[in-house]
């Protein structure tokens, strides 16, 4: 009864606690074809009351609210976990196209009201015909040979190209293809089917020659959505997306690609006369390749009568700036800081420059970029900083930044200036000591400024006019030293050689002893009858010699370089056999239960023995 009870507790207290996490939301495709039906589910993960869905006039709803629970309860070592959900269903159906929002839905829980998101729906136009739809299936049927040639069909109104047939195709979309220099335009890769995809493989896009590229990160989950285009309803999936900013003035060509689609076809197994031919039909994959054309771009010049201060910005763009403190002392740094927000090249906008006073030590400038990049362009905060350190007391004005870009929009040049600063600077001339607290600097060293007029030394030691270095005892030693060193060492590294080589040496000739002496800590353990210490250091023993006496690492040798290597000493071919055997024979051994006599230990004892005396007599 006692374990009843704090169950029943322990699941009071996981409602309780999982009460507190509501999560109200609404789900329903992206994108519908006009005349088809399609579901709108509302899904809450509590108990909840008085649910209100929200009116829905550019819909007609055939079925709902239909109403669904779940539940799960789990108990894992006394650790409880609860979980459920209310999902109110409608099915919908519209007839218009268009694009329609429906507003999010409310419920009650715990006498807390809640609201779900709005969904955004497209509706799509229905097919031109039910002919063309006809014609696009006999097409299929028809494409299910080899490779797809790539026919480009022009499209005004996106300013893109297509490649493949009316069932498969990719589209080339570009937001523009007359543009300024450095100013971005969004390339797009669509793919559009009617056909059963499988995969998509061998993708290759083109790598954008004379222009500055920002990919547009998408979503990895991202499915193929029903879009509209040409008359006729596809599945569609966006392949790729880059912001694209020309270098220079001209036509200019993006190369083209291409991809290859895995596409699943039926294959008919009837004569086509009888009723069952269908049931003997069976599918196979079809590769289709996919070309993306090439495709020009015109990009103008900049007009004549840049601003001096025009830096390459181009888009539109606020400024603004900040100094860190108008009042400070001598050799204290002060900052400036320029904010450069808007949309456009941010990142290929050069840094202007800031006329400090000239008894100010300036460094160079920090930058920080903050830019976000999405198919509606580029845009964000571009941070430059500013820092200088007075030497001297005194009051000082620090010039405004002038700054200038382009707008694409206006077609002109825009110039802003930021306001000047005043700063009060304390402290005299004999002060050194400088702090720069968090700022990197390109400064070697900092010059003491305030004794820059030195004693003119007159003991300085003069030599006649004409004397030269040749043939001074430095002049001299400028060639023996180095020659000497030279030679000192030519003598170090022969002789490490000549170490290099005795150790060899030495691990050639004990080969055989350190061999017999593996095989007596063998027969040690064939007494104990230790069976698994037995094999491994017989196989240790006879790795181990042809390491020492072959001069190869152990982690080198392979059975095949072990054969090469005998059989160029003059080793005979049955004796290496025999050797790899009781390799062999020992690993096998040494995890077998078999009781064959050519096993025991004794017999391999006996084998390795003979072979280390036969190796050391040829070797």
């Amino acid at each position: 009864m006692r374990k009843i009870y704090l169950i029943i507790c322990s699941l009071a207290l996981a409602a309780l606690a999982f009460a507190g996490d509501v999560q109200f939301r609404a789900e329903a495709p992206q994108a519908v074809v006009a005349g088809n039906r399609f579901s709108l589910a509302y899904t809450v993960n509590q108990e909840c009351k008085d649910f209100r869905a929200p009116e829905m006039p550019d819909f007609n709803i055939l079925m709902g609210p239909s109403t669904s629970h779940s539940s799960s309860v789990q108990i894992i070592n006394g650790s409880v976990n609860k979980s459920m959900s209310i999902t109110y269903t409608y099915i919908l159906v519209a007839d218009n196209p268009g694009t329609y929002t429906i507003p999010g839905a409310s419920v009650v829980v715990g006498g807390d009201k809640y609201t779900s998101n709005s969904l955004t729906i497209k509706v799509l136009p229905p097919d031109q015909s039910a002919q063309a739809s006809q014609g696009g299936q006999s097409g299929a049927s028809k494409s299910s040979g080899s490779q797809t040639q790539g026919a480009t069909l022009n499209n005004a109104d996106s300013k893109g190209t297509v490649s493949g047939n009316n069932q498969l195709f990719v589209r080339q979309i570009i937001s523009k293809t007359k543009v300024y220099e450095q100013e971005a335009f969004l390339i797009t890769y669509k793919l559009y089917t009617r056909l059963n995809i499988r995969d998509i493989a061998n993708v290759k896009f083109p790598e954008y020659k004379d222009f500055y590229v920002q990919e547009i990160d998408l979503d990895a989950n991202r499915q193929f959505v029903p879009e509209h285009y040409n008359g006729m309803n596809y599945n569609a999936i966006t392949l790729k997306q880059a912001l694209l900013y020309p270098q220079h003035s001209g036509t200019i060509t993006i190369e083209g690609g291409s991809l290859d689609a895995i596409v699943v076809e039926r294959v008919s197994g009837g004569s086509g006369n009888n009723i069952f031919d269908g049931f003997f039909d069976s599918y196979q994959d079809v590769k289709k390749t996919l070309k993306i054309p090439a495709t020009k771009i015109e990009v103008m010049p900049l007009p004549k009568g840049a601003p001096k201060s025009f830096k390459g910005a181009v888009g539109t763009f606020d400024v603004k700036s900040s100094i860190s403190t108008e009042n400070l002392k001598a050799n204290d740094a002060v900052t400036v800081k320029l904010s450069v927000s808007g949309s456009g090249n941010l990142k290929l906008m050069k840094v202007p420059d800031v006329e400090f006073p000239a008894d100010f030590d300036v460094y160079d400038p920090k930058v920080e970029n903050n830019v976000k990049v999405s198919a509606a362009g580029a845009s964000g905060t571009r941070s430059i900083e500013y820092l200088a350190i007075p030497r001297f007391g005194g009051e000082f004005d620090i010039k405004g930044i002038e700054l200038s870009w382009f707008d694409p929009k206006t077609k002109s040049y825009k110039t802003t200036k930021t306001p000047d600063y005043h700063i009060t600077v304390e402290g005299s001339t004999d002060q050194t000591q400088v702090v720069t607290t968090g700022h990197a600097s390109n400064k070697e060293s900092v010059k003491n400024l305030g004794s820059d007029i030195r004693h003119i030394h007159s003991d300085a030691a003069l030599r006649e006019k004409g004397s030269g270095f040749y043939g001074t005892p430095g002049f001299i030693a400028g060639y023996i030293v180095p020659l000497a060193v030279f030679i000192l060492l030519l003598i170090l590294l022969q002789k490490q050689a000549r170490e290099n080589a005795n150790i060899a040496l030495k691990r050639t000739k004990r080969a055989s002893k350190v061999a017999v002496k593996r095989l007596k800590s063998a027969a040690a353990f064939m007494k104990k009858d230790d069976k698994n210490h037995f094999y491994e250091e017989t196989m240790k023993a006879l790795w181990g010699y042809l390491s020492d006496k072959l001069s190869i690492p152990q982690a080198d040798l392979t059975k095949d370089n072990v054969r090469e290597t005998l059989l160029a000493k003059g080793v005979d071919s049955a004796v290496i056999d025999e050797f790899l055997n009781t390799l062999q024979d020992c690993e096998f051994a040494r995890f077998s239960s078999a009781s064959d006599e050519s096993l025991s230990m004794k017999a391999i004892y006996g084998r390795a023995t003979n072979l280390i005396e036969n190796l050391e007599d040829k070797l």
